[in-house]
């Protein structure tokens, strides 16, 4: 099975374009469970860039739920072809990701990015672009705060807080390991902020980052300081 995006757009916009296609998009995205009846199989993705920040390089780990064992891993190198703007990280990051994914055996049933959904200004954050570009069910799960008021949860695991955005629950903040900083978590597309909560912590059994993103993070940190070496 090739796994393509289901929708295509063109990628070399202007930083309005981009803030208008995203506000159009945002109509498509599902912010209520429509996943698959038995989740088998959850992707963790990430990307980094070169020194220069002429290049993107991503990962994508496929991690078996059941045993909790790596069941596929693919990457990408592309030229970078949009400048870092907040709000817009996803005209970076999914032209080089939409290359790893389609290096994939199988689609996976659930997909977690290391970036925001819902919880973006225009509620159209990198798992939600990423969403309904492959018709996947996503999910938000950010280190860093974007949008929205939110309170400190409690110290133990599994402690959450709402993140509210012009009076809409857009997301929580949720404390994945018992004192350690919480993670930022938000519906990307056919996900509800409930369970995208109850998988973040299903994924992360021993660290603060789920599993798929930790070892998708460490693989394109790798990626990075190989080009750096044979550059230098």
């Amino acid at each position: 099975m090739i796994v393509r995006p289901a929708l295509s757009h063109p990628w070399h916009l202007s930083e309005k374009a981009a803030a208008e296609l995203q506000q159009r998009l945002a109509s498509r995205v599902i912010t209520e469970d429509r996943l698959p009846e038995r989740i088998t199989t959850v992707a963790g993705v990430d990307a980094a860039y070169s020194d220069d920040d002429s290049v993107a390089f991503a990962a994508v780990v496929v991690v078996d739920v059941s045993s909790n064992s790596i069941k596929e891993v693919v990457s990408a190198v592309e030229p970078v072809r949009f400048r870092y703007v907040p709000g817009l990280l996803s005209f970076r990051e999914i032209p080089v990701l939409t290359a790893a994914f389609e290096k994939l055996a199988a689609r996976p049933d659930l997909v977690v990015c290391d970036g925001h959904g819902i919880a973006h200004p225009r509620r159209f954050g990198l798992a939600c672009h990423l969403g309904v570009i492959f018709d996947l069910p996503t999910i938000g799960c950010a280190k860093t705060h974007l949008v929205g008021d939110v309170d400190e949860p409690g110290h133990t695991r599994g402690s959450l807080a709402s993140v509210v955005h012009k009076g809409e629950t857009v997301g929580a903040l949720l404390r994945t390991r018992d004192g350690v900083k919480p993670l930022f978590v938000s519906p990307g597309h056919r996900v509800s902020v409930q369970t995208a909560c109850l998988w973040i912590l299903t994924l992360s059994p021993k660290y603060r980052l789920p599993e798929p993103i930790r070892i998708a993070d460490q693989l394109v940190n790798k990626m990075k300081r190989e080009a750096r070496s044979w550059s230098g």
